[in-house]
């Protein structure tokens, strides 16, 4: 059963709770995030992500199945309650609300608990400092298969809303581990999975990589690209012809074109 009552003073604590967890400083001390949209909720709950609280506004709702998503969490224990349009608009974190916000608690993402897939195919993204970045990172790795994310030596945190809307809900569903750049190298060394750096500073074309075997494809920020660090320990440095006069592209389009040359290789049939 949904909460009968219905918030319409913006000075409601629960409202300034959802207002407080847009902070990341917030976020990371309570271990909250927030799911806005119907897209998001229904992967998070699909996923796993434990809702705690949903507030909505029919009168934003974009369809007729909002309401039965309503009961779903409702029955996994979330708090549900109604909020007036302008409350709405005030806990949200989106220019067009669609009427759904929730807070949710977090997950833990350690590379203890990320699993080994023989010749699997892994991304590994160091200091992506931009939320869009990382959320069109997630939906690529997921597009592409991927076995596994490691996120190395963060910049943004994962939960940041803006980089689970810009996933649109793959982080939910995309193998996860955030760890150092040590423990990264280290773990690839230990599973005999080889590493492949993006860098423009190489003569060896991606298209011309073996992709087949066990590999960790590994991408940097566009300001500054791959450490030094990164640079050394990977197997091979691999570059992705630039024909203009711009010598790099945007990190997220550049994963995307590394992972599919892989899944190319790999020969994966593409869903109908």
């Amino acid at each position: 059963m949904l909460n009968e009552l219905k918030i319409t003073s913006v000075q409601n604590p629960s409202v300034k709770h959802v207002c407080k967890l847009r902070e990341r400083r917030d976020r990371e001390q309570e271990q909250l995030t927030l799911l806005e949209g119907y897209r998001e909720l229904t992967r998070g709950l699909e996923y796993g992500m434990e809702i705690l609280e949903c507030f909505y506004c029919p009168e934003m709702f974009l369809g007729e199945n909002e309401f039965p998503l309503l009961e779903k969490m409702s029955a996994a224990g979330a708090k549900v309650a109604e909020v007036t349009t302008h409350v709405l608009e005030k806990m949200a974190y989106r220019d067009r609300p669609e009427g759904l916000i929730a807070i949710a608690r977090m997950k833990k993402h350690s590379l203890a608990d990320l699993k080994v897939v023989p010749g699997g195919l892994y991304l590994v993204a160091e200091a992506v400092e931009k939320p869009g970045n990382l959320g069109s990172i997630l939906r690529s790795a997921d597009a592409a298969g991927v076995d596994g994310l490691i996120i190395c030596n963060k910049c943004t945190d994962i939960y940041n809303p803006n980089v689970i809307r810009a996933s649109t809900g793959a982080l939910f569903c995309v193998p996860l581990a955030e760890a150092t750049t040590e423990e990264t190298v280290a773990w690839l060394k230990q599973h005999n999975i080889k590493s492949l750096a993006a860098t423009p500073h190489t003569d060896k074309i991606y298209t011309e990589i073996d992709m087949t075997q066990g590999i960790a494809i590994i991408v940097g920020t566009e300001q500054h690209g791959l450490t030094d660090q990164w640079l050394k320990a990977a197997d091979i440095n691999i570059r992705i012809p630039m024909l203009g006069k711009i010598d790099s592209l945007n990190v997220a389009t550049a994963a995307t074109i590394l992972l599919y040359e892989a899944a190319r290789q790999r020969k994966w049939n593409t869903k109908a």
